[in-house]
């Protein structure tokens, strides 16, 4: 039996709440009377209810998200049926900034912003019988020097099983409209050593993965440097993920860059867009020459692996100009190229090119953009498939050499989108399309763009399986063993997506 139940359903098992933690680590005498509950959204609600209320709390606290907002109404209003006492309380991004566009009106208190302190406070109100007049707090930001850190609160079963988050900032110097991140201009910084410290002390626990969530990882060098000086003095194997600035890449941050060994290091660098007036549009200042050869930089002379992010749907954006964006990217990087869709989060100003640019969004999460008046509905449909073809065929890195084939004149965007409208009307599908499946449409695709000879084609079945067995333990499509040469012998293995 626990009191205080702090819980969210997290988008994967994989994934791990660094913000529970953060609430956990928070509660002082309240600690012991208190227990995380993470769930994946892959989980019933109502066992989900059932597995919180087994634990008999008077206050269930629950992380609201984009990707579960709808899943905790439904456990939130299963728990106020069945116990209509119990106290439900809600923070994160989602219930942050209004309007709210999933009902959570059976909430009892919802803590706009940071909720460290103001949990706590309270909690222990509500535990002792008093009930504060009103529903929303809005909460300062924190003092960083005045709370707990929360990574002793990982568990042995999260470092041996799950995503560990770190963070050594909060805030973004940014202002992209876009993002939730730019509300808070201010970028406030933990004290370094104790970050370093807490590092250390899960290296000794067994951790050898770490994603920072930082927005602007290499804003202050200084610290930027330390940090990556703590991960070069280690012992491989380790992995480290830092989301990084793209212009500001001063020479001693890039030599630092340059000596992380393979697999060791992902840098995720929010590009958007390389459309100098959509970036306006969207306030989002770039420095495009810059930005380009930091790109090269990381791409040829580092073993870092990229995550370089486009967003389809921006104020201003053309089909033509995300396509520009995206051959631009693949002529000068083969690393992974996320395809994102606008979404409209209550709490950004992105709300303000709605009636300028005619920008319609879908009311339920994610709240994607259905079209604008550059892009239909039909087009806009078209690009989201592309999206998630371009998911699971080019970043899969299933088909890495092969699929390139699908734009011999050097138009990726052209070549691919072919392939995606080619591929929807086999399928009728963008998911549950196995990858066993996906080769052989890919395959007859490439024989569908021009004539091939029975050589041409045995070059082809050679070269996907050459970019199957890249994957270990990746079965051979039957198909191929029809046309290729030379097929080594493997283990047998289940081959899907």
């Amino acid at each position: 039996m626990k009191d205080i139940v702090l819980a969210t359903i997290n988008a994967r098992y994989t994934h791990s709440s660094i913000a529970l933690r953060y609430l956990y680590a928070n509660l002082k005498a309240l600690k012991g009377s208190a227990v995380i509950q993470e769930y994946d959204i892959s989980d019933n609600p109502q066992q989900i209810a059932e597995q919180i209320l087994a634990l008999k709390p008077k206050l269930v606290c629950m992380g609201i998200y984009i990707w579960n907002a709808r899943e905790s109404q439904a456990v939130i209003e299963i728990i106020k049926k069945v116990c209509p006492e119990i106290f439900i309380i809600l923070g994160g991004p989602e219930v942050s900034y209004q309007p709210f566009r999933v009902d959570f009106g059976k909430a009892d208190y919802i803590i706009q912003g940071e909720g460290e302190i103001t949990l706590y406070n309270l909690a222990v109100q509500l535990l002792n019988n008093h009930k504060p007049p009103n529903r929303i707090f809005n909460p300062k930001a924190v003092d960083l020097e005045l709370i707990e850190l929360p990574y002793a609160y990982y568990t042995d079963e999260d470092i041996k099983n799950r995503i560990i988050y770190v963070e050594a900032s909060r805030g973004c110097a940014f202002n992209c409209e876009f993002c939730l991140s730019s509300i808070d201009k201010q970028v406030r910084s933990f004290n370094l050593d104790k970050i370093l410290a807490e590092l250390d002390k899960l290296w000794e626990r067994g951790c050898c993965s770490f994603k920072f969530v930082d927005r602007t990882f290499n804003l202050d060098i200084k610290v930027t440097n330390r940090i990556l000086d703590f991960f070069l003095a280690k012992q491989m194997p380790y992995f480290v993920h830092f989301e990084v600035i793209p212009e500001n890449f001063p020479e001693e941050f890039k030599q630092r860059i340059k000596q992380f060994p393979p697999q060791a290091l992902q840098l995720e660098v929010g590009i958007q867009t390389l459309n100098p007036q959509v970036a306006n549009n969207i306030k989002r200042n770039l420095d495009m020459e810059k930005i380009k050869q930091n790109l090269i930089f990381l791409e040829t002379l580092t073993n870092a692996h990229l995550h370089v992010d486009l967003i389809v749907g921006l104020p201003g954006q053309t089909i033509e100009s995300f396509a520009n964006d995206l051959n631009q990217l693949v002529s000068i990087m083969s690393s992974k190229i996320q395809l994102g869709v606008l979404k409209k989060l209550s709490g950004t100003t992105i709300s303000r090119h709605d009636q300028i640019h005619g920008m319609v969004y879908s009311d339920l999460p994610p709240y994607d953009i259905l079209k604008n008046d550059l892009i239909s509905y039909e087009q806009m449909q078209k690009l989201k498939r592309m999206a998630r073809f371009w998911e699971i065929t080019y970043n899969g890195n299933n088909f890495s050499q092969s699929v390139k084939l699908l734009w011999p004149d050097g138009d990726v965007f052209k070549g691919f989108f072919g392939f995606c409208e080619w591929v929807y009307n086999q399928t009728q599908s963008t998911y549950q399309i196995s990858l066993n499946r996906l080769a052989e449409l890919l395959f007859m695709y490439i024989i569908k763009l021009e004539p091939r000879t029975d050589k041409e084609k045995t070059e082809l079945a050679n070269l996907m399986v050459a970019d199957i067995l890249k994957r270990k333990l990746r079965k051979i499509p039957g198909f191929l063993r029809d046309y290729a040469s030379d097929i080594p012998i493997i283990k047998k293995s289940s081959y899907g997506v």
